[in-house]
């Protein structure tokens, strides 16, 4: 699961490039310069499904919030929601949209301390938090790990017990 399909030569674009990316569950699929998403789909290599980032989103909270599915109006109607269980609910069409949980999450984080508790800048915080409770193994880049107490508890948004692995990157 990715926002979107990454571009250039780095992100989910490496992993593209590099042929090790199967399935892509997206809400972009095509950015300015994707070029390797757009290479494979084209040459029937790689499966999109394509998803509402709202929805995309829920699908992923709901994973790891232990939610199984849920339905939404979004969709509902159009091609996004073909051959997905309908149900009318309030007099308005749903779909049903099951959980997504990950086997390994990626994900970029502003600091972390020692015990992996993690504070975001700007939209990386958007997904992040979502991805490190759905997934299994999550795997954070980070641009600097600071000392055990140097974090405010009020500003850590993911706390460390669902992050398994930090890595500092330097600018």
């Amino acid at each position: 699961m990715t926002n979107n399909a990454g571009s250039g030569d780095s992100g989910v674009a490496a992993l593209l490039k590099a042929r090790r990316v199967k399935k892509i569950v997206t809400s972009y699929p095509r950015s300015k310069g994707s070029i390797w998403f757009e290479e494979l789909y084209r040459a029937g290599e790689i499966e999109l499904e394509l998803v509402p980032q709202g929805s995309l989103s829920e699908k992923v909270r709901a994973g790891g919030g232990g939610i199984g599915a849920f339905y939404t109006p979004t969709g509902a109607g159009t091609m996004l929601g073909e051959g997905k269980e309908e149900k009318m609910i309030d007099g308005v069409l749903h779909i049903l949209e099951f959980a997504i949980k990950g086997d390994v999450s990626l994900i970029s984080a502003k600091f972390a301390d020692r015990w992996g508790n993690l504070t975001y800048h700007a939209t990386a915080r958007n997904f992040g938090p979502s991805m490190a409770m759905a997934s299994t193994l999550t795997i954070v880049e980070v641009k600097k790990i600071v000392e055990l107490g140097h974090l405010d508890p009020e500003i850590i948004i993911t706390p460390g017990i669902f992050v398994d692995r930090v890595v500092a990157v330097e600018e």
